[in-house]
Parts: structure tokens; sequence; C-alpha cells
């Protein structure tokens, strides 16, 4: 799997504690192997028809979609309370 980065991604990863980007890494690496593996708990977002969400920990997430077959790009990081609000 590709993964392209909007520049709102990487400025909010940048902002993440260390241990959030460590954790964020070892979920990137599921993603590219299989993005529908369980521990990624994925969820398409209610109302967006091509954006979904992954989990990094309990309350970080990842959101993204697809623009091929085999590419996803990831939009933003953040707290649920943040990322789900723009």
């Amino acid at each position: 799997m590709k993964i392209l980065y909007t520049d709102e991604f990487s400025k909010q990863f940048r902002k993440l504690p260390r241990d959030i980007q460590v954790l964020y890494r070892r979920q990137e690496g599921i993603f590219r192997k299989n993005w529908r593996d369980p521990r990624l708990h994925v969820k398409k977002l209610h109302g967006e028809s091509l954006t979904f969400s992954f989990r990094v920990t309990q309350v970080y997430r990842v959101l993204f979609l697809f623009t091929e077959t085999d590419t996803a790009l990831f939009a933003t990081i953040g707290h649920r309370k943040d990322v789900y609000e723009r």
C-alpha cells in the first residue's frame, strides 16, 4: 500500500508526543500490509462517502481516504475530539 500525506497531516504529526509518534509508525506498518487488519479498528465516517479513520491509540486517530485502489491519502492525525471537527 502506498501512502501519501497532506501538509496538514505532516504538521499535526510533528506536534504529537514522541510516544504517540512511535505508536503511529507501528500502526502505519500494519496499514501498509493490510488496511483491514482488525488491530487498526478502521471505520468509515458517516456522511463522508470516501473518508475513513483508524486508531493509533484509544484517543488518537488518523483520517484517510483512498485516491486509488492501492494508494491512501492520510489527511490528518490527532486526538479524536479534534480530528472529527475538521
